[in-house]
This record gives structure tokens, C-alpha cells and sequence, in this order.
């Protein structure tokens, strides 16, 4: 699939050179094609090596929840880390 800028949502725009931006994108695609090189071109002039996005992905239902950061940009090819899953556990 692709990017769809209705899912994408600026949790917090930091100064360049300062901290992070950090973002969240919601979509139905998979995480399996959201941290695929060139999925976030179209943010190319938008993002900075080392922004955080917070990717819920769902697929089949069932929602995924994982944080990933830029890698790099380079002639506008964004690519992003494959991410770090978040599970939440029940303390029943």
C-alpha cells in the first residue's frame, strides 16, 4: 500500500538541531510495508534523521503498535528503522 496523509498526525515538532519531532500514523497496511524504504517519501521535506513515529498498523483487526525513528533521507528516499513492537499487558 501506501502512505495516506490522513493518518498522520505531529505529536510534537521540536526546533532542528534540538530534539526530536515526533509523529503518529495510523493505517491498515502492515508494519511489514510501513518501515519498507521510500513508504514515507512524500515527508521527505517534513522529517529529519532521528524523528520517532508512533505506527499503529492494522491488519486483519488486530491493532500493532510500534516505535520507529528516521534512519535516513537521501534525493527524498525516506527510510525508517524496522521499530520496536509495543506489547500491553494485562495485570489481571
Amino acid at each position: 500500500m501506501a502512505f495516506s496523509s490522513t493518518g498522520w498526525t505531529v505529536v510534537t515538532a521540536a526546533k532542528r538541531g534540538n530534539a526530536p519531532s515526533i509523529y503518529a500514523y495510523k493505517t491498515t497496511d502492515a508494519i511489514a510495508d510501513v518501515n519498507t524504504a521510500g513508504y514515507f517519501n512524500s515527508l521527505s521535506d517534513t522529517l529529519a534523521v532521528g524523528d520517532l513515529i508512533y505506527c499503529v498498523t492494522s491488519t486483519g483487526g488486530t491493532a500493532v503498535c510500534t516505535l520507529t525513528q528516521v534512519l535516513s533521507i537521501a534525493s527524498g528516499v525516506v527510510d525508517v528503522a524496522d521499530g520496536t513492537t509495543l506489547a500491553a499487558t494485562d495485570s489481571d
